[in-house]
Parts: structure tokens; sequence; C-alpha cells
């Protein structure tokens, strides 16, 4: 299934990706130390990526050959199963050199999760050790034109040979890098299967037409499907994931909200160097430096303090995250982890949209100048935000506290 020839499938529509080999890493350490060689080597064109719209192939292969694409993968299927604390800092050192690269997979580890969740043992032993082995995973779940995010419009029918799917998808991030991608669509009783297509399969075409001003080599652009074969063995009855309490929707917060906590560090780091190397002092300051200036210096403090209180909030989502997984899941510690995670999702939001923006008033029109791009970081923090509103959360966490309300089950909470 994983070698090398076999993997080179393509049809008129689609070519897979070269399958190059994976490292197995062994523990956390080696998950945060090929992160942070991965940031050094992503950061150095990161801003010429953005302008250029040039996709990040050689990142994502680094990602995947370095192993980071498997760690959360379950030691009992060979994976090192590093903790939800250290999958979280790992997404946000790489988000801090490179949102998009921190985008790019973030789906494939939620769909790990419905692998373990829903998956019979063969399926769960033949999509995880592929992972293992180098096969990356891209995501065709949502759709444009539904009423909301959770309704689909793709079917997929069983015939004699197996199974045939058509639609259409977008906001397919990861799926153009991808070597399996995982389509969510309806079955013939209304049910939500999860097919694992290979790439390079007839009826299959990926659309490099995202065009969104922020995460712009992400790709997250259309999927069509035009009678998509994929074998019976490959379909997962993903409508399982739900009959259970479950941590599906938290652990998918969780790297959604890293993300963001890598983009508000980077933003502060680059406000605070340009403050320091190019920004004049404002002539009332009465100072040499900019750095020097009475406010400029308690912005820094305060944008300081509240990307702490972020990441601080976000480490103890991945505590809860890790406690709560160590023991059965029940709905009360399910609502746990939702809840530790949307807290610190509120504040990793809104700490990334505000110290990109403050950026610019600390440093100075000068900042403002094409050639520092260092507006990708606003424009990569609003877009990558809106994948689930903020105000939603503030909701779900006064609710479960004053009400002892649970939240919903789903992938946004």
């Amino acid at each position: 299934m994983s070698s090398l020839v076999e993997a080179q499938v393509q049809s008129d529509l689609d070519i897979a990706p070269l399958l190059l080999p994976a490292r197995v890493l062994r523990n956390d350490a080696e998950a945060l130390q090929a992160a942070h060689e991965l940031a050094d080597v992503a950061r150095q064109q990161a801003a010429q990526r953005d302008r250029q719209r040039k996709l990040p192939w050689a990142q994502i292969e680094q990602f995947t050959r370095s192993g980071l694409g498997s760690i959360s993968i379950p030691r009992t299927y060979g994976g090192p199963q590093v903790s939800f604390v250290t999958l979280a800092e790992v997404f946000a050192i790489i988000s801090a050199a490179d949102p998009a690269l921190g985008q790019i997979p973030q789906n494939q580890f939620g769909i790990l999760g419905l692998i373990l969740g829903c998956g019979t043992e063969r399926q769960k032993k033949q999509l995880l050790q592929s992972v293992l082995e180098g096969w990356r995973i891209g995501n065709a779940g949502p759709e444009r034109g539904t009423k909301n995010t959770l309704e689909l419009k793709a079917r997929i029918t069983a015939d004699a040979d197996g199974h045939v799917i058509n639609g259409q998808k977008f906001y397919s991030t990861g799926a153009l890098f991808a070597h399996w991608v995982a389509v969510k669509a309806l079955n013939e009783e209304g049910r939500q299967v999860l097919a694992f297509v290979r790439r390079g399969t007839p009826g299959l075409r990926i659309v490099d037409d995202w065009s969104g001003f922020g995460q712009r080599t992400t790709a997250s652009g259309t999927i069509l499907l035009n009678d998509v074969r994929v074998d019976a063995e490959l379909v997962l009855d993903n409508w399982r994931i739900n009959e259970t309490p479950n941590i599906q929707g938290a652990v998918s917060q969780l790297i959604q909200a890293a993300i963001d906590a890598g983009i508000a560090r980077e933003a502060l780091a680059d406000a605070i160097r340009f403050v320091r190397e190019r920004a004049r002092p404002w002539v009332d300051a009465n100072v040499e430096r900019a750095s020097d200036d009475l406010y400029v210096i308690a912005d820094i403090g305060k944008l300081q303090i509240e990307l702490h209180a972020a990441e601080a909030l976000l480490r103890k989502a991945g505590q809860v995250l890790d406690q709560v997984s160590a023991a059965p899941i029940t709905a009360e510690s399910a609502a746990r982890a939702s809840i530790a995670v949307a807290e610190a999702k509120v504040l990793t939001t809104e700490i990334s949209l505000l110290a990109s923006e403050k950026l610019f008033e600390l440093a100075g029109s000068r900042a403002t100048l094409a050639e520092f791009n260092l507006d990708r970081h606003w424009r990569n923090a609003r877009v990558h935000t809106l994948h689930d509103p903020v105000r939603w959360k503030y909701h779900a966490v006064g609710t479960y506290h004053l009400n002892g309300t649970l939240p919903a089950r789903h992938s946004w909470i």
C-alpha cells in the first residue's frame, strides 16, 4: 500500500505528490527539536512566500520527513504519542515561523483522531501505518453554499465494486499537499461517513483557487469529486464519533489556538525588533530611541503579558486534555476539556489580532512598507481566527460555569 512506486498514482485530473520516507520520532523532546529545526528553515523566506503566494512544498516535505506528521499516533500503533501540551507547542513553534505551514497539516491530526475513534482495527492499522511511513492526509470536509458548516451535499453510494463519491468541497486545507484526501459525505441512510481517497484517483480534482487575503499559501481551495471510486475498506462510519463522549473537537481547537498563539509570538517579536532597530521616537518623547519611549515600553509590556496569559491557558488546556485522555472519557470530562480549550482559544485569538495590529502603531509608518510585508501577521491572524467565532466561546464558557450546560459535541468546541 505504501511503496514509493504505488504512491505515484495519477489521473488526467490529479497527480499524487512524491512520497518520501519519514522518520518516526521517539518522544516529546525529539518532536520539539524537530519543530524548532523546521521553524528555523521556514522563517527564512516566509514573508517572500506570502508575497508571491509560493506554496511551501519544501517545508511541508521537511515536516513529514522529520516525523512531525505522526507525533500524535498512539504507541500501540507505532507512534510516539506525545502529550497534548507538546502537540500544541509544536504547532505554535511552526506557526510563529509560518502559520500557513502550521495550518496545512492541522486537519491531519483531527482526522487521525477520527480514525482512532471510528475506524475498525484494520482501518486503524492501515491508515496509521501509512502516516508513519510519510503519507499526508488532506481535508475534504467543508462545503460552500450550505446553510451552516455542518450541512453536507456530497454523497457516497455503494455498488458491487465498492463506493462512489460525488460532490464539491471548499476550504480543503492540506489536500493539495496530501497523499490521502479524507472526504466527508452522506451515505444512502443520510449518515456522515469519512472516505479516504488516494490522490490520483480518476474523478478527483484539486483546484488551487484559494484567494483569501491571509493564510495565502495553505491552498485551501476547491475539490471536485466526479464519480470517484473508493474501496469499501477505506470508508469509516464517521457518524459514530458523536455517539459517545469524546475530545475530538477539543483537540482540533487546541491546534487552532496554537496556530494563533504562534502568529501572536511572531508579530510581537517583529514589533520589538522593528522598534529597536528601525523606528524613530516621537518628537514629544524627548528620547533618542523609540525603544526608550515610555508609552511604547508600556504597550510592549501589556502585549507581552497578554501573550503570556494566552500561552498559559494554552498549556493548561493541553494539560487538561492529557488528564482527560488518560481515563475513560465521560460527558463531564469531555466538557471540561472543551471549556479549557475554549478559554485558551479566546485569548490566543485576541492576542494574535491585537499584537499584529499594534505592531504598526508602535513601529510607525515605515513598518507599512511592502518590502517588510509585516501586514501578513494581521492578515493571517484575521483569516485564521475566522475559523470559529470567539463570541460563541464566551457563551460556551459562561453557560458552562453559570448554568452547568455542557458544550455541543462537534469540531468547533
